[in-house]
């Protein structure tokens, strides 16, 4: 993917891209590091460990994964912190991020054991806001000598993301792609209102499908066919079989020490009813 130049400078952009370089760096060679941030339905939702909403999308599963994302965050970041500056690209930024991931961590609520990585609905949020912004400009696809309208590639990108939240295709947490775009083309509309007036065509063209879908979700759940699974959005390519049973098998025996913990310190009655739930099938 790509985006046009410009000499503005990218404070920011930089920032962010090096820390999540040094983060999924550190996430490679630590897991007790690894762990710790990912996104994890049963730390957030069971011990509130709210944190891992954003701390999550700045781990990646191994190198290959970091750099693909590295390189479309710069792409996009590049046109958009110098067109609207570094506020409120940092705004885009987390709010994507944060959008995606709460529009997963609904789908997956009922899925404890549901893990995941990566920072792709915080890109896929620039992506969005860009053509919002642009959607005249040409994208062009990594590794191809092709380049597609911005509004046909995100268009295109909406209808690969229900398909694949419909069919659970490829272990991709679409969701929180399809989560992220739709933060960020909103969060830059909001910010932008005379964008809506200028674009509202290519704007609409995009956006009423995902809402559309949305409500579907909300209404109509059963038409996710999401599968309870404990694959994270990315394989960990550097895991053994031995080594995720194990991990698994540390996590649970901890949430239940924390809620005994609780327990002894606050009586039966002060449990919710997903920790009465895993302590009954514990």
């Amino acid at each position: 993917m790509g985006a046009f130049s410009t000499n503005s400078a990218l404070l920011f952009s930089i920032v962010i891209m090096f820390f999540t370089i040094y983060c999924s760096y550190r996430g490679f060679k630590s897991r007790a590091f690894f762990e710790k941030y990912l996104f994890s339905v049963e730390a957030i939702l069971l011990f509130k460990d709210y944190k891992r909403l954003i701390s999550s999308g700045f781990l990646h599963a191994n190198w290959i994964h970091l750099i693909f994302n590295i390189y479309a965050f710069f792409s996009f970041s590049e046109a958009l912190e110098s067109q609207l500056g570094s506020v409120q690209f940092l705004v885009i930024y987390f709010c994507s991020l944060l959008g995606g991931n709460l529009l997963t961590l609904y789908l997956h609520r009922s899925q404890g054991s549901y893990r995941a990585i990566g920072a792709s609905g915080a890109i896929c949020g620039l992506i969005f806001a860009t053509v919002a912004l642009f959607p005249g400009i040409s994208i062009g696809l990594l590794f191809l000598p092709l380049q597609i309208p911005g509004w046909l590639f995100a268009l295109l990108f909406v209808a690969i993301s229900i398909y694949g939240m419909r069919s659970n295709a490829g272990g991709i947490s679409h969701d929180a792609h399809l989560g992220g775009a739709l933060t960020g083309m909103l969060t830059v509309i909001c910010m932008n209102p005379g964008v809506l007036r200028e674009n509202y065509i290519p704007i609409l063209c995009l956006t009423a499908p995902v809402i559309v879908f949305l409500i579907f979700i909300i209404a109509m759940p059963q038409l996710l066919l999401i599968r309870d699974s404990a694959k994270p959005r990315h394989s960990y390519s550097y895991m053994t079989r031995d080594e995720e049973y194990n991990l698994q098998k540390y996590n649970k025996q901890k949430a239940i020490d924390r809620i005994l913990d609780k327990i002894n310190e606050k009586g039966l009655d002060s449990l919710t009813s997903q920790e009465r739930e895993l302590l009954d099938k514990f």
